[in-house]
């Protein structure tokens, strides 16, 4: 036995439930069937007939919470939850047989099991071994009822005995070490946990120290039932939530029980939630309106009006709000003024974190402004004046045009005509680039064209817009229908905005300078990103939530990329964690990799594989490693960075959207590491941070393990409280993942190790239940100041924004 054998044993029998035992009385006669299961109704195992043990009279049993949580045990999603569940499986048989057979390879698109190829073909072989079936050929329709009716079974045993048997591929009814290391493989193949794949080994061993404590070589069946005694927390807790919803429904207000007033009150919400930008956006919409019924009017009243009729009216307004608009879309993008308005009084009235948004609005209506007015002076201006009768021209309009009636090509020919076909064809390019096709590379354009999609297009693309507020200038200032100086309002519209967006860049360029940084350290992670830690310029003042921009002119010189900063203010150095997406991350990554020794494929000890780069420092001073150049500027606000206003934060990051939010932590775990403790209760800020990352890979984990062994180390407080999340395994439950969740909770518990992170942070599978995250966070704070920032995809935001609206629709 090993040195800790003794504490293993007590740490297991210090976690066993003793079931509830109860006498059941035997009547003499026959008895009907009853739902009450009588001592001598179990169904004797499979691995005990095998080896000739003659079945033993025993108590019956009322349901343990082992047996409870056996009850999640599932091998087919949906099944024997009502009347119809055979029905799906029958038809992907009959879509998968061929002559009426269906083989191994086809099992698992039937069962629900088509990504997990290798553990439905065992559980085939498993169900047909114990069925007695030779399938080597494959099976029929009548042997695939019998398979599905073992995997629906509702006996609990009963699907005990099919995961031992799937385990025990000898039949012996023992399991060796050896068929636990190869049942491990295949969890961890299935839930794509590569790492722990490649750790089988160990954790069987774990798994043999903890239920073979007299090393006899196997465990029986009754152990591995302990070891899966580790579900019933998990269902439990669903059984918790699913009673407290029902309570919920009793506790609904008055104004959610009415559809109607259901519906208003869900209105009201919506404003509340959302007043800054109701206003602003209606704000702008109220003035193109008041501009376009101005200009309008104006030329109703005007000579142009006899012969154009309403078509220069609708043109002369569409281009008003064209001029007000083409002045607007200036000021979301200034930066370093936003920037600062978001620390003033302003940031409570104007929603500046949506200034992107509030961008991609106004452009809307430059758009809208745009077609109106071109389609109003081609298909109906242009025609009236060419086939205007020539005496009624010259009545009205002849002054205006030299009494000399044009032709459409002296109107396409003309300033405003040339100047107006180039600012179309230029905003049309610059526009289509800017879309999320083009600009996240989506769409795969043909060989000649692919420049042309991905951030770079979009970014070169959208500088070509000074040439369109010079065009428009010039095209606005030589007008046929007006003279005066002072009423040709383009230049004055305009001024103002392009004074201070240029002001500011030139600003940038003067006084915040671009910084030459060195390279500390990078790491190359699984998943394909890049860390970068990188000296702190003198004066580089951030908090925590902002990004800075960064460039490495050894790719271009001129290409700049936004990256959310991951170190904290009070740190010494600047880290960004880059994910490898386009033309200029791959390059960059390739670029440091070149400088950089291969990524180590032996664990470090104490701990499961990272791939990591040697820092500068780990190298011989006499042949230091040549990294790219890198320069940095910056930095720039973002919506995270004004998270101490609030009493708790409630942080979301899927994939790398946790690099904003991990800023955050560390700067709340130096608070904690300086033990200023009053501080931290006296200040104003937040006194509790919830933190939820989302991951499909398990490789992420590694990119911050260092703050999360942190958070445990240093959180004696526990203000913060940090969830992980990890998609690519199954939920808790099913019988794919049921052996890795009870690895976890042995390594967990013995050595306070995550299996899947590495960390002494436990992480969940399959994906939040936002309802109940959101509900249990209403309820813990009630009178709380709470915010919630979320950084991921646009589409996986509204799945977690919509969960906030539904809480109280239980």
């Amino acid at each position: 036995m090993s040195s800790h054998g003794g504490n293993s044993e007590k740490w297991m029998l210090d976690g066993v439930e003793i079931d509830r035992m109860t006498d059941v009385p035997i009547n003499e006669d026959p008895p009907e069937k009853s739902d009450v299961r009588v001592a001598f109704d179990r169904t004797t195992s499979s691995a005990k007939r095998r080896n000739g043990v003659v079945p033993q009279p025993r108590m019956g049993r009322i349901q343990s919470s082992a047996a409870r949580g056996l009850r999640s045990l599932r091998f087919l999603d949906g099944a024997g939850k009502d009347g119809d569940a055979w029905k799906p499986v029958e038809k992907r048989f009959n879509q998968n047989e061929v002559n009426g057979m269906l083989t191994r390879e086809k099992f698992g698109a039937v069962i629900g099991m088509a990504d997990s190829k290798e553990f439905a073909g065992q559980l085939f072989y498993t169900l047909a071994r114990r069925r007695g079936f030779d399938a080597s050929n494959g099976i029929i329709i009548d042997q695939m009822r019998m398979f599905w009716e073992d995997m629906t079974s509702q006996d609990i045993d009963s699907r005990l005995q099919i995961f031992f048997d799937m385990c025990d591929k000898n039949g012996d009814g023992k399991l060796s070490e050896d068929e636990v290391r190869e049942v491990l493989v295949l969890s961890a193949s299935a839930n794509k946990l590569n790492k722990l794949k490649q750790q089988a080994a160990v954790y069987a061993t774990l798994i043999m120290e903890e239920l073979d404590p007299d090393h006899q070589g196997y465990i029986d069946i009754w152990q591995l039932e302990t070891l899966l005694r580790g579900m019933v927390s998990s269902t439990d807790e669903t059984t918790k939530l699913k009673r407290t919803q029902t309570l919920t429904k009793t506790m609904i207000p008055k104004s959610y029980r009415n559809p109607i007033v259901k519906n208003l009150s869900k209105a009201l919400e919506f404003v509340h939630e959302n007043w800054k930008r109701i206003w602003v956006v209606g704000l702008w919409l109220t003035i193109n309106i008041v501009l376009f019924t101005f200009k309008f009017k104006q030329y109703r009243n005007k000579a142009a009006f006899q012969v154009m009729g309403d078509c220069v009216c609708v043109a002369k307004g569409a281009a008003e709000t064209l001029k007000f608009n083409m002045a607007l879309i200036l000021l979301p993008v200034c930066r370093r003024t936003l920037t600062k308005l978001r620390s003033t009084f302003l940031s409570r009235l104007i929603p500046f974190d949506d200034n992107i948004n509030f961008h991609k609005i106004v452009a809307a209506g430059i758009a809208t402004g745009t077609f109106l007015h071109v389609i109003m002076h081609v298909s109906c201006d242009f025609p009236r004046l060419i086939y205007c009768p020539k005496n009624k021209f010259m009545r009205y309009l002849g002054m205006n045009f030299k009494y000399k009636q044009p032709t459409y090509v002296d109107l396409v020919q003309s300033i405003p005509g040339v100047t107006g076909i180039i600012m179309i064809i230029l905003m049309a390019f610059s526009f289509t680039l800017a879309t999320h096709t083009f600009r996240r590379n989506v769409i795969k354009l043909p060989w000649p064209f692919l420049h042309l999609a991905g951030f770079n297009a979009f970014w070169y693309a959208h500088h070509l817009l000074v040439v369109v507020y010079a065009l428009l200038i010039v095209h606005g200032y030589f007008l046929f229908l007006t003279h005066e100086w002072y009423k040709k309002t383009t230049w004055m519209y305009v001024m103002v905005p392009i004074c201070l967006y240029a002001s500011e860049r030139t600003l940038i360029s003067l006084h915040d300078p671009n910084h030459h940084v060195n390279i500390i350290k990078a790491i190359i992670y699984t998943g394909n990103v890049l860390a970068l830690y990188m000296s702190k310029p003198p004066g580089f003042k951030y908090k925590s939530g902002m990004y800075l921009f960064v460039k490495c002119p050894d790719i271009s010189s001129f290409e700049w990329h936004p990256f959310s900063i991951t170190s904290a203010p009070g740190d010494d150095y600047l880290s960004v964690h880059i994910r490898t997406l386009g033309d200029w991350t791959t390059a960059l990554k390739e670029n440091f990799a070149k400088a950089c020794e291969p990524p180590s494929t032996r664990p470090v000890k104490g701990r499961l594989m990272r791939l990591e780069t040697k820092a500068v420092t780990d190298y011989d001073a006499a042949s230091p490693p040549t990294f790219p150049h890198i320069v940095i500027k910056g930095p720039c606000g973002a919506p995270a960075q004004n998270y101490k206003k609030y009493d708790v934060l409630l942080l979301i990051g899927l994939g790398i959207g946790a690099t904003p939010f991990i800023s955050i932590l560390k700067d709340l775990l130096n608070h904690m590491k300086q033990n200023r403790k009053q501080d931290l209760v006296d200040r104003k800020g937040p006194q509790r941070a919830y933190f939820y990352w989302v991951t499909r890979e398990q490789g992420s984990f590694d990119w911050f393990k260092g703050v999360m062994d942190d958070i445990v180390d240093y959180d004696q407080d526990n203000v913060i409280e940090m969830h992980n999340y990890l998609t690519s395994v199954y939920e808790e439950g099913d019988a794919r993942s049921a052996l890795i969740a009870m690895v976890q909770s042995l390594q967990h518990a013995k050595n306070g190790v995550d299996v899947v992170s590495d960390s002494r942070i436990r992480t969940h599978f399959a994906r939040p239940n936002w309802r109940k995250v959101f509900t249990q966070l209403a309820s813990t704070h009630a009178s709380s100041r709470i915010v919630s920032f979320a950084a991921a995809a646009k589409a996986n935001v509204e799945v977690v924004k919509s969960q906030v609206y539904s809480t109280v629709e239980v």
